[in-house]
């Protein structure tokens, strides 16, 4: 047996060692699915099968990147570069470059990013001249989207009376007619958006029997990794090229299927033994990951859902610390409770902030948090901003990369034909636009072709424009010669961008330089790595499709020593020592968005298993009694999954509050009886009701009114409150007081706060910790 074997347990064995046919593999959480998948290509290697003929499709090229990297330490780097192995979407488009002129398009087509299909459809939207409040263009791109992934053309769309008659509903009835001109301006554009790689896939497949069969033939074994996230388009495609040869081995788990809402479908793993003769199934139970606390907690929620695949994850590893669960005040006091609680475990336990997370169910939630462990000088990052390929500066660059490689590339022209500014205006632009569209024809072909029509255009715009021209042509023969990385370097300087930004000297400018100086270091790096792999010269064109394709993850070095705050989706396949939950409130965590249906809740309760099992040592449960939603201050109530774990795993650091039923209705509307008057008898003649005696007037009277500020004749020495007292505020954090001034219920106090900057407080109503 292969040495490498050795290091799995029974049952990841006997899924590596099954060679042919159909399989599914049941992966719990932290159950070694990664390994299981690796072997299993190695293994397969080892029996003759040519790496060309496998393809491995993961959702990430960093999971990708490392599978193929353990491969090729059993297998030698050469035979692992042979390999298909990457995300659907890359894996599909190298397909469609190879094929892309029986669909029309060139084989250097760009790939649209989000912003780019938002852009086009904004500027469709505009020139239809349809309200922008009705029809919202990133709503409407969200749509278009959806129909992409369920195979809706614009064909099927305009055939289907009811998905018309719902756009109507919406008052969008226009909706066919933006999507048809935005596929016509894409394939005018020679672009594909992301969703197109799925669905023309689909449609070469579907046309063209001699391509499929192509495929089938060469991939005659295929592996899927996180087959519980396929949607719809994805499902069929990998159905396709299995159908011939059915060596077909899927990877996943039931209860982490959470991307619902961006189109998977967990009906594609619940049903896949129906999809394939003789399947054999094969369970990974044992959880190498977390503790037994954390194994049986996750177990005990998720055993609530209904729809799911029987199995039960287990772990040899120790009993390890309960689920602590606090409860704050507001959502200020949640996030100085998890710097606090960071600040001291890392302290204490000697551990890097690299070992912490915090997760949440919305981005909004970060605020809070980032302000607390600001004040307590934690390093943290934030997962899922604003990517560094979505920069202002960098998309400018790219912007003129794409153009050499594709000039019909309309989204990219339009965006730098005038930056750094030549003096071609608006106007300009617009009479461009309009007769492009008039000829069906790229914009780039109506400006080489000035002269023939009759634009009203004057002579020295035209020169600009032919000069803009002369350039970008002057860099698609440079690059006939040059790699992706000289390339940019010559077009940042020949274009005048960098000279553009050194005129900004603001630190903004010189960061906008700083990331672009970046940029150029990651092409050289990417063109230095491309020199190891088989079948690439780093290209401007292989580099460009890289950063298309580039997921939320492949940017992580993970060598940081920051505390990782992320939302719960994006915490998919991480893991860490430490993991904080943040927002365990009912509307926030399970979100009221999500809990219309039952497979809407069972949705989100599989996301909060997803979070539980991220950690490895200790979770921590966090809830508010009170938070900011859409700027008012709403009571909140703890989450139903706090209360569906079973209690021997939990340990509750503030006392429980049990979920309480919410009048709906202001119950004073209704008014209240008086009761007393009801069981009053009539006073006889003559006799008044009994008001109270003297001696009760007297007390009354020398009761005072409760204050609920401090008392007036305040002391700030009796407070132990001088000048050069090291002070903690729990919002400022530490700090020392510089002066005092004022007497008794005035007193103020002024104070040089480490990380607060110079405050003035009234020491009556401050709070202050003394520390020496």
């Amino acid at each position: 047996m292969q040495e490498y074997l050795h290091q799995l347990n029974d049952a990841q064995r006997a899924p590596v060692l099954q060679k042919d046919g159909p399989m599914i593999v049941i992966a719990g959480a932290g159950s070694g699915k990664t390994r299981v998948l690796t072997f299993r290509i190695a293994y397969l290697m080892s029996q003759g099968v040519d790496p060309f003929n496998i393809l491995a499709l993961t959702f990430t090229n960093k999971a990708a990147r490392e599978m193929k990297k353990r491969i090729a330490e059993i297998v030698g780097n050469s035979e692992a570069k042979n390999l298909w192995m990457g995300t659907f979407h890359s894996i599909f488009a190298k397909i469609l470059r190879f094929e892309a002129d029986k669909l029309g398009y060139p084989s250097n087509f760009t790939i649209y990013d989000t912003q780019d299909s938002q852009s086009v459809i904004r500027s469709i939207i505009k020139e239809m001249q349809l309200d922008k409040d009705v029809y919202k263009y990133k709503q409407v791109y969200s749509r278009i989207s959806s129909y992409k992934n369920s195979l809706i053309t614009v064909k099927a769309y305009f055939q289907n009376p009811e998905l018309m008659e719902a756009d109507a509903m919406a008052k969008m009835p226009r909706l066919g007619d933006i999507y048809k001109n935005y596929v016509d301006r894409c394939f005018k554009a020679g672009a594909m958006d992301f969703d197109d790689l799925l669905l023309r896939t689909n449609e070469l497949l579907t046309r063209f029997p001699d391509v499929l069969a192509k495929y089938q033939n060469r991939f005659r074994y295929i592996l899927v990794d996180e087959y519980q996230d396929t949607n719809h388009s994805q499902y069929l495609i990998v159905r396709a090229l299995s159908d011939r040869f059915q060596n077909i081995c899927v990877v996943g788990d039931d209860a982490q299927s959470i991307y619902a809402f961006r189109g998977a479908n967990i009906n594609n793993i619940l049903n896949f033994q129906k999809d394939y003769d003789d399947v054999q199934m094969y369970r990974l139970e044992q959880n190498y990951r977390s503790t037994k606390n954390i194994v049986n907690a996750a177990n005990s929620v998720i055993e609530k859902n209904k729809q799911r695949l029987e199995k039960v994850v287990w772990t040899a590893n120790d009993q390890g610390a309960k689920i602590k669960v606090n409860r704050t005040m507001t959502d200020g006091d949640e996030g100085r409770y998890v710097a606090s609680s960071i600040f001291e475990i890392a302290m204490n336990n000697q551990v890097g902030y690299g070992g912490f997370a915090v997760l949440y169910r919305t981005n909004a939630q970060s605020r809070a948090i980032e302000d607390a462990l600001r004040k307590k000088d934690i390093p943290y990052r934030i997962y899922g901003g604003l990517s560094f390929y979505q920069r202002k500066e960098i998309k400018d660059v790219l912007a003129y990369l794409r153009l050499i490689l594709n000039p019909k590339d309309e989204e990219a022209l339009k965006r730098i034909i005038n930056y750094p500014a030549r003096g071609i205006g608006q106007t300009t632009m617009e009479r461009l636009t309009v007769a492009a569209n008039h000829y069906n024809r790229p914009i780039m072909d109506v400006i080489k072709a000035l002269d023939k029509i009759d634009l009203k255009i004057n002579r020295g715009t035209q020169g600009k424009l032919e000069d803009f021209v002369t350039m970008i042509e002057s860099f698609q023969v440079l690059n006939q010669s040059y790699n992706a990385f000289e390339i940019a370097e010559h077009v940042t300087k020949k274009t005048g961008l960098l000279q553009e930004l050194k005129k900004d000297g603001t630190p903004e400018g010189i960061a906008r330089i700083e990331n672009i100086e970046e940029l150029l270091n990651g092409i050289r790096d990417f063109v230095e790595e491309q020199k190891e792999i088989a079948d690439t010269t780093g290209s401007l064109s292989e580099f460009l499709e890289d950063v298309a394709l580039a997921t939320d993850m492949d940017n992580d070095k993970g060598d940081e020593d920051r505390v990782a705050l992320m939302t719960v989706h994006l915490a998919k396949g991480l893991e860490f020592p430490y993991v904080y939950i943040v927002g365990m409130e009912e509307d926030l965590f399970p979100s009221g968005m999500s809990m219309n249906t039952r497979s809407e809740l069972e949705e989100e309760r599989r996301l909060f298993y997803v979070a539980l099992t991220r950690a490895e040592k200790q979770a921590f449960l966090t809830y508010t009694q009170s938070r900011y939603r859409w700027g008012k201050l709403i009571d909140a109530e703890p989450s139903r999954f706090i209360e569906e774990i079973d209690e021997t795993f939990l340990e509750f650091l503030t006392p429980k509050t049990e979920n309480r039923f919410k009048p709906l209705i202001d119950s004073d509307i209704f008014g209240e009886v008086d009761k007393s008057r009801l069981r009053m008898r009539k006073p006889q003649s003559g006799t008044p009701p009994k008001g109270p005696s003297d001696n009760q007037l007297k007390k009354l009277r020398r009761l005072k009114p409760v204050s609920s500020s401090s008392p007036k004749n305040f002391d700030p020495e009796e407070a132990n409150l001088k000048v050069g007292t090291m002070v903690e505020h729990v919002r400022f954090g530490k700090g020392k007081i510089l002066s005092i001034e004022g007497a008794g219920a005035d007193t103020k106090a002024e104070i040089q706060f480490e990380n607060g900057g110079l405050k003035k407080l009234l020491l009556r109503f401050a709070k202050l910790n003394v520390l020496s």
